[in-house]
């Protein structure tokens, strides 16, 4: 059963938005070190907020993703393939809570129900990687691996029939796949920028719509046609 929940309160989420928005800002004039000190403070009060929007106790794998991508914000800040191969290890973790959490709130039943779309997300999966593969050098075999649980999640977050989810499965999708567009060896302009509002958006409608969503054990007719 889903735990009670309280109030949402409104200040962690304030102070999210001014630390994305420095964020944003500071990689888009440069300023690494500005970057790397707001970054870790912006899952922070989302972990914040949702500490103080239930009752007893915040959905494990709704926390437990956070906190991965706590982790894995820091350790992408570190420079190096080692703290990257690491960064990315922790947002495997954090795929794979947020894909557990979406299953429980009733994705499983939409996607067998629609395996046309299943098959569209795996040919675009494999589409990408082969695109972007022989371009990643030693990263190909790492992220091929990640990918599959990035787009999983993208795939069972339109399943839940939530927008606010959908939306922000779809949008970490997009981030993550500029992320791999850079170690690719390819630019685009003002990406650095574009990576941090994606994340950050698809963060806050994640949480937010995980929130709004609670109390519905399985998707209704409704929500699974939205797959």
């Amino acid at each position: 059963m889903p735990e009670p929940v309280l109030p949402a309160p409104r200040w962690p989420l304030v102070a999210f938005l001014a630390f994305s928005a420095a964020n944003i800002v500071s990689d888009a004039v440069g300023s690494y070190w500005a970057t790397t000190a707001t970054k870790p403070f912006i899952v922070a009060t989302l972990i914040l907020w949702v500490l103080l929007s239930y009752a007893v106790r915040p959905p494990r794998l709704l926390l437990g993703g956070l906190v991965l991508a706590l982790l894995g914000d820091v350790l992408l800040s570190i420079p190096g393939t080692a703290a990257f191969l690491a960064g990315m290890a922790a947002f495997l973790g954090m795929q794979l809570c947020y894909i557990a959490g979406f299953v429980r709130l009733g994705a499983a039943r939409a996607l067998r129900e629609r395996p046309a779309a299943v098959a569209g997300w795996a040919v675009l999966w494999l589409a990408l990687n082969l695109l972007l593969g022989p371009m990643l050098g030693a990263l190909r075999l790492p992220i091929a691996v990640y990918s599959v649980a990035l787009f999983s999640m993208a795939a069972v977050a339109v399943a839940t029939g939530s927008r606010r989810i959908g939306a922000g499965g779809v949008l970490f999708l997009v981030s993550d796949l500029l992320i791999g567009v850079g170690a690719a060896g390819l630019d685009l302009p003002l990406r650095g920028p574009i990576v941090m509002i994606t994340y950050c958006a698809a963060q806050l409608l994640i949480v937010t719509g995980w929130r709004l969503h609670e109390g519905e054990p399985e998707a209704s007719p409704a929500a699974r046609s939205a797959v």
